[in-house]
């Protein structure tokens, strides 16, 4: 089913005529809808007041905490679309992995998975692993309104270098080791980790999220090659997983620019880009047929609100002849933002794309 068709058989969605939905369909819109990565927490002091003591994997199987979170940036902000707060690692965890998310380190898994043997403990996912997920999107859901709540899971490849390395890595030596020396592993790993992923995906559409984000953190990493041969069919195979259902589905990588149209190529109906390629030259990369999604550098944040518009401008004026366009920060919102300021760039980008 395309985008750009309510579900079959169905009325439209409360969300289906928003700036956000519009904007992936590549339809007029009213403005230039905006979300932020990493918005719901991080930099909101009312986030970390309600999280207070609470292990962030602990925090992510609690519904009412979750919707919590996940409302507070758009009360504040008044962004077009909420996204679902959670971690990639939690369909790992919700599977039997044992994995903690240490501050200030990251996702670090006790046993890595690095032979055949190990395929076994990547069990499928159910939705009973999950129900926190099915409660907690139906409390947003209708909460929301008409602002699209935005699901999301990490791509296999990511997911795989975590499992593989440990936690978090800047090499990925062990992960590309297996990929090189037993290709036949490596594709079977991300094979599994596919189907886990679109299971995590669908749990989420299917209570009532309006789009989804595939988030490939660490495919910057990867030659243009190397992505396609080993990692390309993974995040290929999830994108399909979900197409049926319709709602829009957005990839997004970080040091991906020489990917752009790889990524373009897996499926996804809204690529992101991060912000060391403008959006104008990732179209071209990208090709016809697809939204753009990005891509102000989040440290622009910390100068003066006079350069932020500035380069924000940039980023408008880059995407003027973009097919559909929807402003985000070129990665997440770092820790140490000023929520001021991402409430004042919302505005400003409204305010200036209004048609």
């Amino acid at each position: 089913m395309s985008v750009n068709q309510s579900p079959t058989g169905q009325q439209p969605t409360a969300t289906y005529d928003s700036a956000f939905m519009k904007a992936c369909r590549r339809e007029p819109v009213p403005h230039t809808p905006v979300w932020f990565m990493r918005q719901a927490g991080r930099s909101l002091p009312e986030y970390h007041k309600v999280r207070e003591g609470i292990p962030m994997l602990e925090s992510c199987t609690r519904p009412e905490l979750v919707a919590e979170i996940t409302l507070q940036p758009v009360r504040r902000h008044g962004v077009d679309a909420a996204v679902y707060f959670s971690d990639i690692v939690v369909p790992l965890k919700a599977i039997g992995i044992d994995l903690d998310i240490k501050p200030g380190v990251g996702p670090v898994v006790e046993k890595p998975i690095r032979t055949r043997a190990d395929l076994a403990r990547l069990r499928d996912l159910t939705p009973e692993d999950v129900s926190y997920v099915t409660e907690a999107v139906g409390l947003l859901t209708a909460e929301l309104g008409s602002t699209p709540l935005i699901g999301f899971a990490g791509a296999p490849f990511t997911l795989a270098s975590y499992l593989v390395e440990g936690g978090p890595s800047r090499t990925y030596e062990n992960a590309k080791a297996i990929m090189y020396g037993d290709p036949e592993l490596w594709a079977d790993l991300l094979d599994r980790l596919a189907d886990i992923t679109a299971a995590f995906l669908k749990v989420q559409i299917e209570a009532g999220a309006s789009a989804v984000q595939l988030f490939d953190s660490w495919a910057g990493a990867l030659s243009p090659a190397d992505y396609r041969r080993s990692v390309l069919p993974a995040s290929a195979k999830v994108l399909k997983a979900v197409e049926g259902y319709g709602v829009p589905r957005i990839h997004f990588g970080v040091g991906t620019g020489e990917l752009l149209q790889l990524m373009g190529e897996a499926g996804a109906d809204v690529v992101g880009v991060d912000y060391r390629v403008a959006l104008d030259e990732a179209a071209r990369r990208v090709g016809p047929g697809k939204a753009l999604q990005g891509n102000l550098d989040p440290a622009v944040l910390f100068a003066p609100t006079e350069a932020v518009e500035a380069k924000t401008r940039e980023v408008l004026d880059d995407a003027k002849d973009l097919e559909g366009h929807i402003f985000n920060l070129g990665h997440g919102v770092m820790p140490s933002t000023d929520p001021d300021a991402l409430t004042r760039l919302a505005e400003f980008v409204h305010a200036e794309t209004a048609r």
